[in-house]
This record gives structure tokens, sequence and C-alpha cells, in this order.
């Protein structure tokens, strides 16, 4: 009995992802029902890179990888019909041209809410107890305390947490444990959050209210630059504010200038509005020409990481087995576009 193949080029492929798919590879490739052949390479997908999927039946992407219109037709040309998403977000996806082009396109919807909310946690306590700093100091032989090391209860704060998704959920849970006082902002409520004492209010409200306003939001027109110059009169003088969702939701410059005001207290971010060019890359021994990023990266105040807050061991064992699963349904099963259980081709209206 002789097993399907489906071959797969997956475009930006750093040393996690080739580390974390080989062995689950290596174990489905015994099972004779589908053999996925998967290659690496460390390019991002582009029009101009295209080209390299030239035999392949897939491709699968990550978070920066560009699949507009053009990098489609070149794919779509060279026979690959099956895009792969090894991530829940699929924006640089031009859905419009992979439905024109008979593409299925599959995601993992999610992997860990718990890490990303788990990460918001960290990230918050280490901004309020600064932890970098202190650590820093201690590495130094210098175990003295001063003002500078000083942070706050959170119990008895209030926090803010602007979108109650899947994630947003798991973080009241969280907040709850401190013994703050919570309030959140959704267009849609959650039954849940109320359930454990969460409060609904207006944006406005979160941003007067607040102690610490996380943002865990999907980025959308609407709640693109949610954080603004306009809105930073309205802001509690020294908020701590939390970003692990999407860059986008801040515009850097009014983050920059509420830092230098005094209204913002702390920052801390896993993501970062133009972050794909710099982002899952070492620039260690290159020259960053951002100025907004060079600003974030030399402030004390701030505590940035590189979009990890995904990155447990749970997560990306969801991540590669979703795909293969993925590639499972579509290359064993047949599940095509609309079919497909992950598909993310939205239906036409």
């Amino acid at each position: 009995n002789a097993s399907k193949v489906c071959r797969v080029l997956c475009y930006d492929a750093t040393s996690w992802v080739v580390e974390s798919f080989k062995p689950a590879l290596a174990a489905l490739n015994k099972d004779n029902a589908l053999e996925i052949e998967m290659e690496f390479t460390t390019e991002r997908l582009s029009p101009s890179s295209a080209t390299f999927a030239a035999g392949y039946d897939a491709v699968c992407l990550f978070v920066n990888d560009d699949a507009g219109a053009d990098a489609l037709q070149t794919l779509s040309i060279l026979g690959v019909h099956l895009i792969c998403m090894r991530c829940a977000g699929f924006d640089r996806v031009d859905m419009k041209a992979a439905k024109a082009f008979g593409m299925t396109v599959a995601r993992v919807p999610a992997y860990s809410p718990y890490a990303v909310a788990e990460m918001a946690i960290t990230l918050l306590m280490s901004v309020n107890r600064k932890i970098i700093k202190a650590s820093n100091r201690v590495k130094m032989a210098n175990f003295t305390l001063d003002q500078g090391l000083m942070g706050v209860d959170i119990y008895g704060k209030t926090v803010a947490v602007m979108g109650t998704g899947k994630i947003g959920r798991i973080l009241c849970n969280i907040i709850k444990g401190f013994g703050a006082n919570l309030i959140c902002f959704d267009v849609f409520e959650s039954e849940s959050v109320k359930a454990i004492g969460g409060t609904y209010v207006s944006k406005e409200e979160c941003f007067r209210q607040a102690d610490v306003l996380f943002l865990m939001m999907p980025l959308l027109p609407a709640t693109r630059h949610t954080i603004n110059e306009e809105i930073l009169p309205q802001l509690k003088k020294g908020v701590i504010l939390i970003n692990t969702a999407r860059g986008g939701l801040v515009d850097t410059k009014a983050l920059l200038k509420g830092l230098r005001s005094g209204v913002i207290g702390g920052v801390g971010m896993d993501v970062y509005e133009n972050e794909a060019e710099y982002f899952f890359q070492d620039w260690s021994a290159m020259t960053i020409q951002d100025t907004d990023l060079e600003s974030l990266l030399g402030n004390p105040r701030v505590l940035l990481t590189a979009h990890q807050a995904f990155f447990t061991k749970e997560a990306v064992e969801k991540i590669v087995a979703t795909t293969i699963d993925n590639i499972r349904d579509y290359s064993v099963k047949g599940l095509r576009g609309q079919a497909h259980p992950n598909n993310c081709i939205p239906v036409s209206k």
C-alpha cells in the first residue's frame, strides 16, 4: 500500500521550526497513509522567493511571509495549491487571490492561549518590580535598594483588559487571583468574565480608571492605534501598558511621547508595529535604521521582547501537530477550500 507523498516547502524556517518539525515528521512518516517531505528555507515568502516552491505541493508560512497576489500567482503557476499557516494570523495572505487561484489556506486557529496570557503577566510584573534593572545590578555585585527599584502592589489596583477573547478571558482569571479590580472593554461581553467579577465599561473608562492596561484585541481597522496621541490626556498618570497582541494597536510615536511626559509609567510589549523587518532575525551586528525602535530599546521604562509570547513547549507542539493535521486533511481526506476544517478563506457574501 503505497503512501501518498506531499512535498512541502517551509519558508522563514528559523532553528526552532526545523528542530520542532523534523522529529514529528519522522514519526508521522512511519505511518503509511501519508508521507510529508518537508524542506526548509530561511528566506521569507515574497514575489521573488515564490519560485523556490517549484516542484512542491504546499508551502508552510509564518507571520512575516508576504503571501500577496503576486507571490500567490507564482505559487499557483508552479502547482502549489495548499498554504499552511503555522500561526493563527493570516493578514499577510491575499484571500481574494487565494480563492481566485483555487488555493486552500489552512491555519492553526489556537495554540496556547495560556502562553500569551501568562507572558502578559510576566511582562507586567517585570516592568512593575524592575526585574531587569534589579538583575543587572545584582550581577554587578550592587546589592543596594533605592527608589529606582520600587514597584507597587497589584492587589487593589484597577486593571483594564481591552479584548476578552480566549486569551483575554484567561488573563482575567489570572488578574482576579491578584485581588485586583477588573474592568474590561470588548464589543462582545463575556458572561464568564462577568461571573468572576469583571465589569464591562467603555474604552474611555478603561483609559481613565486603569492603573494597568492590557491590550488583548485583534488588529482591525477599528482597533488600529487604540493607543494614540488623542487618548494620552485621558490616561491615569503612571499607567503601566502591556501589549502581547498586535503591534499596530499602539502608535509608537504617541507611546514615546506618553513615556517622556510621565503619563505612561512603564511599558511591557512583545509586539511592535513595524516589527516585520526586524523580529525573528539577528540584528546585533547591524545598524537599526528605525528611530522609534531605537528609542524603545534605549528607554529603561520599556521592556520589549521579540514576539515570543506564544513560544512555549506546549504551543509549539500544537502548532506542529495542527499543521501536520492540516496537510493530512488536504492530502488524504481531500478537504479543500471552505471544506477544510481550518480554512481561513472567508465565505463570499
